[in-house]
């Protein structure tokens, strides 16, 4: 018997089985929050949008573009989108106007639900429909229940197409299917052991990677939901206290914030909630193993680590202290935890002559969306080439160590060093520029540009003013944070700029070229 696999399953699952626990707690006083959901009530609702898509006349395949923060009207339009046959694409809520303008074109978004925070700065953009989730303009996709037109499953459709910046300045469309979606949440639950005694923490916004596939492999669990649309510390810890929170994604500068806040608490001579029953899952890039120690020292709480990308759904490896590892000295320990990771289940890794991690997986994406030479350049051989550098010990664990494609992770964020480079183009005085990765403490690595100025270019160019024509055209965590101004930059005898090269002196005497 072949059944196909799809996300409908999840919250099928969870209807029957956890049909009366709570599902979801939206973060109060927001505009549209939903409160608190059974999760009998997500899937009514998800029937519901699904039919009122059907209402609106899209049909199978369609894409429907959501621009927002974490909330519940989220979750409901995931299930709603992918599992009635139509495309969901998750948009980065922090991206400008003229960069979200671009994915909606570039998908052929037939609607786009909206944020109420955004919807003055995304007035105008390019889809038949525009609706605010506000609870208002939005009931008729929103309501109690519906009865959608079936769709017949097929687990190779694409459900959700999520952008990403990488190695052309535009962001690309990264397909994702239902098959892909559905394993690598499956993995991910069992590698971390997820119960219907948790509770979730969305720290991680929904638009990555769909929540790293986390929420689908909660809700099949039966995991209570809690939302989070800003990511501030000490609000953590106090979910943790208040919702009993016992598991969280996060990139390292999450757990930066929490660290922060702990020791605020701690000088006022509070107590930390959460000692012994927490697990943090921390991807983006690795955080010091310094960090790391202070991290499990001071809260007690568990740190585990996972490397992957989008267009892997996303896990490739994972990282979770093991039983033997409970004897060491805390810093061998955390030592052992800032390396990748094993392959996860079902996951193939090797390294090719050049240093190159290739990985072959169920979880390697379908494609990119109307870009099937990118597409044939990522998966050659039948290895996808994840452009980052690294080595395999021999007990099996993974390290990064160098990234051969123009990305830089910044927070957990993924930034084109070619897009921030052609926005440094446009400036009237800027005659040549590179972009680099350079080391910081709370973003792991942050965005650097090397910059030549024109002849007789303005006295007044420097580094601020070069910061702020970034910001008015690019995301802020795109921009660089800081700008060096350069007479020459060095070439090869063909011209080419070797960026590992112009990263060298700022990763000097470090274990990894990046973070």
């Amino acid at each position: 018997m072949n059944v196909p696999l799809t996300t409908q399953d999840f919250i099928d699952r969870a209807a029957v089985a956890y049909g009366s626990s709570t599902g979801v707690v939206d973060e109060p006083g927001v505009t549209g929050e939903l409160g608190s959901l059974t999760y009998s009530q997500i899937a009514a609702r998800a029937r519901g949008f699904a039919a009122g898509l059907d209402d609106l006349g899209l049909e199978v395949g369609a894409r429907v573009a959501i621009v927002s923060p974490n909330c519940s009207r989220f979750l409901v339009a995931l299930y709603g989108t992918t599992g009635s046959g139509r495309i969901l694409v998750p948009v980065n809520f922090r991206l400008k106007p003229g960069e979200v303008r671009f994915i909606l074109e570039h998908s052929g978004a037939e609607l786009v639900l909206v944020d109420p925070e955004l919807d003055a700065e995304l007035g105008d953009l390019p889809v038949t429909r525009r609706i605010v989730m506000d609870g208002a303009a939005d009931a008729a996709l929103f309501p109690p229940d519906g009865s959608p037109a079936r769709w017949g499953p097929d687990e190779d459709a694409v459900a959700t197409i999520n952008y990403t910046s990488g190695t052309t300045s535009d962001p690309k469309g990264v397909m994702l299917t239902h098959r892909s979606l559905w394993l690598n949440a499956v993995t991910f639950g069992w590698h971390m052991g997820l119960g219907d005694r948790d509770v979730y923490l969305h720290t991680l916004p929904q638009f990555h990677v769909n929540g790293w596939g986390v929420p689908l492999a909660a809700t099949a669990m039966g995991i209570q939901q809690v939302m989070l649309r800003k990511v501030d510390g000490e609000q953590i810890l106090r979910r943790v206290e208040s919702h009993g929170v016992t598991v969280f994604c996060a990139a390292p500068t999450v757990i930066s914030a929490i660290l922060a806040a702990a020791e605020t608490r701690r000088s006022r001579g509070e107590g930390l909630p959460g000692a012994g029953t927490v697990r943090a899952l921390v991807a983006g890039s690795a955080p010091p193993s310094a960090v790391i120690e202070r991290f499990e020292a001071l809260l007690g709480w568990q740190f585990n680590q996972l490397y992957g990308l989008t267009e892997t759904s996303p896990l490739l490896t994972i990282n979770r202290a093991r039983p033997e590892w409970d004897q060491l000295e805390a810093s061998e320990r955390a030592r052992l935890l800032s390396r990748a990771g094993t392959p996860a289940i079902g996951v193939r890794l090797r390294i090719d002559d050049r240093g190159e991690l290739l990985a072959r997986s169920n979880n390697v994406f379908e494609g990119y969306w109307e870009r099937s030479d990118l597409t044939a350049e990522a998966i050659r051989d039948g290895w996808f080439h994840t452009g980052d550098g690294g080595f395999q010990s021999d007990d099996g664990y993974v390290t990064i160590t160098d990234r051969f494609k123009d990305v830089i992770i910044s927070g957990g964020e993924n930034v084109s060093s070619i897009e921030v480079e052609d926005r440094l183009y446009q400036h009237p005085d800027v005659a040549e520029a590179a972009v680099i990765g350079v080391p910081h403490e709370k973003w792991g690595e942050t965005v650097k540009a090397l910059v030549v100025l024109r002849d007789g270019a303005a006295a007044v160019t420097g580094e601020a003013e070069i910061i702020t024509f970034c910001r008015e055209g690019l995301a802020h965590y795109k921009c660089p944070t800081s700008v060096e101004i350069r007479g020459e930059l060095p070439r090869t005898a063909t011209g080419k700029l070797q960026k590992f090269k112009l990263r060298e002196p700022f990763w000097a005497g470090r274990e990894r070229g990046v973070a």
